[in-house]
């Protein structure tokens, strides 16, 4: 996301979007703090209701209590944002 981020940063973006806002493909489960960063950096770039939080595509990867735990933590992190 890192680098997509950075892309944005070069263009004036005007569309709605949805961003992975954490690796799917690892087994650690982010923390809020980690997914509030990368919701930060992508709202300097992409207009609040022009963006949708997303985890990293695909949740096949994981196990079912890995992706429990993670969209948990992701959608605290949205909620805690939302009402900033």
């Amino acid at each position: 996301m890192v680098i997509l981020i950075k892309d944005f940063e070069d263009i004036n973006y005007d569309l709605g979007i949805g961003l992975g806002v954490y690796d799917i493909h690892s087994p650690r489960i982010p923390t809020k703090e980690e997914i509030t960063t990368a919701i930060n950096r992508s709202l300097q770039q992409i207009d609040r209701s022009l963006f949708w939080v997303n985890p990293d595509c695909g949740l096949k990867t994981r196990k079912e209590e890995e992706v429990k735990d993670a969209l948990t933590v992701l959608v605290n992190a949205v909620k805690a944002k939302r009402q900033e």
